[in-house]
């Protein structure tokens, strides 16, 4: 099921996101880690945001009960939208989610389900991987709901 109107660009890969997009459409959730101190980061970089190597990977996302859970950190209900195609289509809720697997990191999506839901700061979200099949070429979106 597509959560996003029709018209949304597709997300731009590039050299140093591809990893992640090639993942999430393996329903696989991964981000980078360096290989010489151990940390996560959230958004990716070409260097590590602790040590400053240039030795970062990337890596899957530990699952909790074979899911990718996180908690709401931070949200917004926006009813401006950030693209023409979104008109008409508000509200929606934007979440900041940590990921206490992967080092506390925090990755901003969307949270599906009512858009006027209540929202609680620290509750638990599940990763929704959103297919869209028919883009040319295919992508995968990481969306974000409630356990």
């Amino acid at each position: 099921m597509s959560h996003l109107p029709e018209g949304m660009p597709r997300p731009l890969a590039d050299e140093l996101t591809e990893p992640f997009w090639e993942a999430a459409r393996e329903e696989r959730l991964l981000v980078q880690r360096c290989r010489a101190c151990g940390a996560w980061q959230w958004g990716p970089e070409w260097c590590c945001h602790a040590c400053r190597s240039f030795d970062v990977g990337w890596a899957e996302v530990p699952r909790q009960e074979g899911r990718y859970k996180g908690r709401i950190y931070s949200w917004e209900r926006n009813y401006h939208p950030v693209h023409p195609a979104l008109r008409g289509r508000d509200p929606y809720i934007v979440v900041l989610v940590e990921l206490p697997e992967a080092g506390g990191v925090r990755m901003v999506g969307n949270l599906l389900g009512d858009p006027m839901q209540k929202v609680r700061i620290g509750a638990e979200v599940e990763a929704v991987f959103e297919h869209h099949e028919e883009a040319e070429p295919p992508y995968t979106l990481v969306q974000w709901q409630c356990i």
